[in-house]
């Protein structure tokens, strides 16, 4: 399983970057749960939970923050 898709965290903006943070939060999970119809019967229970939402988010957030870093927070290298 590729959990990080191409083997890099490098992006070309910040918008990409949010979207592979939370192609790589989905990926975990499934690594985590592989059986999709267990994650399935799950889903009705975190999905209405705000504290499960939230833990969802910072997850994301973890990601996000990771790769804005490795991408040196896309700043312009010429300015």
């Amino acid at each position: 399983m590729e959990l990080v898709p191409g083997n890099s965290l490098i992006t070309a903006t910040p918008q990409e970057g949010r979207e592979l943070a939370m192609m790589i939060a989905r990926k975990t999970i499934g690594a985590i749960q592989p059986d999709a119809e267990v994650r399935q019967l799950l889903r009705p229970g975190y999905a209405t939970s705000a504290d499960s939402l939230t833990a969802a988010g910072h997850v994301v957030a973890v990601e996000f923050a990771t790769i804005a870093a490795a991408n040196n927070y896309w700043r312009d290298a010429s300015a």
